[in-house]
């Protein structure tokens, strides 16, 4: 297997090497050549081997499709270290549960940090340590978060040997619980940037050092967003245990809606149905942020500015440049890697949009691809909140009930509809209280979490004083 641009760099690279190197060097992502495509046997296979040795084998099946250069028991030893009960709270590591008819909740909150996260994190930072040590190598890992990634990232990360992870966030745009996560943890290899801008502003610091070919093999520099194709793979595996758990043969289709504001879940979700799962439709649910839906309903993709981002109550999908969407117009334009380049270079960056409404594939979005997307509002993730809570006695997180407010719009009674939960809603708190007028349940572990001290950098948007921090705690260390 070997992995390719979205942008056309000729190198073809193997597995491990792009799951230290993050962007590619023409600033494309990578991809598989061709993706597996499994027929009826083989998803049979599969079942059975969800259905009798579990999530963790299950993911080495799935990752074995696109990993050919760590030796099958080694990878199989990683998939058992990392999906287990002790450190995701169920047998099944992602147990579905049922939420009215035809829809299910995906529950992918049970892992250390409480949020989806943690699914794919926790795999790659025990695939970073495997590599690093079998190399002889240091990375210097630079993410940017809206909330989740950070914290599921530097738990995954702390006390790794030959990692450091140094993490950007919106200053003051997540929530206490969020912040207090990140911000406590006192590892000598996390260090925690806060940045004056939004989310995108933090992106877009990460993109432009990746971009920086000398200073990135100089320092080492890796990612742990969802650039990084290791940690869209990892998610992919829960698509396949949501759709074991949820149908009964090979024969039935069902679909997916996801709380999305980065496109890297979703097109999880896509590469999935890429291989041959039976998925319908893959509904893309975002909030006042709405970049994504406007796509999906005229074809024009349009990215705002610091200044237009809404600062809203589900923080984590208050972004507007979604990164993995350049894989899926990878694939929409049938795979023409120098229509990409233009599209998310050149027309990007001196239009901030560019319009695919009248090309003719863009049509096959819904029709070849299944996607469909909605929009909810600050009222509507309340109302949704508080219908859970008193008809389901199900709690949600604001980002979740986001989801089932567009799932519920646009589920198919004959076909069963998952929703991808994001977070536990106590990571939220001050929303579900002005929904529902009481806390949720803190987990005993997090109990004085916001009163512990925190270490955090303030920094400008600034690309050369973020090189230069990198530079500084690296001689220091």
């Amino acid at each position: 297997m070997f992995y390719i641009s979205t942008r056309g760099h000729a190198a073809k690279q193997k597995f491990c090497d792009i799951l230290l190197e993050g962007l590619a060097p023409d600033g494309g992502l990578y991809l598989p050549e061709t993706y597996p495509c499994l027929d009826d046997a083989q998803l049979l296979r599969l079942r059975q081997v969800f259905n009798t040795q579990g999530y963790a084998h299950l993911a080495f099946e799935i990752l074995s499709f696109y990993i050919d250069d760590i030796p099958p028991s080694d990878l199989l030893a990683l998939c058992k270290k990392t999906y287990t009960a002790e450190v995701f709270g169920h047998q099944l590591i992602a147990p579905v549960r049922s939420f009215g008819p035809a829809i299910f909740i995906l529950e992918l909150s049970n892992g250390p940090t409480l949020a989806f996260k943690d699914m794919a994190m926790q795999l790659l930072g025990n695939l970073f340590e495997y590599e690093l040590k079998r190399r002889s190598e240091e990375l210097n890992i630079l993410g940017a978060t809206s909330g989740d990634t950070g914290s599921a990232a530097e738990y995954a990360m702390r006390g790794k040997k030959g990692v450091r992870v140094f993490m950007t966030s919106p200053h003051g745009r997540m929530s206490k619980f969020q912040q207090a996560q990140m911000f406590s943890l006192q590892d000598k290899n996390i260090f925690n940037i806060a940045v004056k801008g939004v989310f995108d502003d933090c992106q877009d610091m990460v993109k432009a050092v990746s971009n920086d070919l000398e200073f990135k093999r100089t320092y080492k520099i890796g990612t742990v967003n969802s650039i990084n194709w290791a940690r869209l793979l990892a998610q992919v595996v829960y698509y396949f245990a949501a759709y074991f758990q949820v149908s009964q043969s090979n024969q039935q289709a069902i679909s997916f809606t996801v709380p999305s504001g980065n496109f890297g879940n979703i097109c999880a979700g896509h590469v999935a149905r890429m291989m041959g799962l039976p998925v319908s439709k893959l509904v893309v649910a975002t909030n006042e942020n709405d970049v994504l839906d406007e796509f999906f309903r005229t074809g024009i993709y349009k990215v705002r500015s610091s200044s237009h981002t809404f600062e809203t109550s589900s923080p984590s999908m208050d972004i507007s440049k979604a990164s993995n969407f350049e894989r899926f117009i990878f694939d929409l334009t049938g795979r023409d890697a120098a229509k990409t380049a233009q599209l998310f270079g050149p027309d990007l960056h001196a239009k901030g949009q560019f319009s695919l409404s009248n090309e003719s594939y863009f049509f096959q979005a819904s029709q070849k691809y299944g996607f469909q997307s909605g929009k909810s509002t600050h009222q509507n993730r309340l109302e949704t909140i508080r219908e859970a809570y008193t008809k389901q006695g199900q709690m949600l997180d604001p980002h979740t009930a986001d989801g089932v407010k567009v799932a519920q719009e646009l589920a198919e009674a004959d076909t069963p509809m998952v929703v991808l939960e994001t977070a536990l809603p106590i990571k939220f708190e001050s929303t579900i209280l002005e929904a529902l007028g009481c806390s949720p349940e803190m987990p005993a572990k997090f109990a004085h979490l916001e009163s512990l001290p925190q270490r955090v950098d303030i920094m400008n948007v600034d690309v050369a004083a973020i090189k230069a921090y990198i530079q500084n705690h690296c001689v220091e260390s």
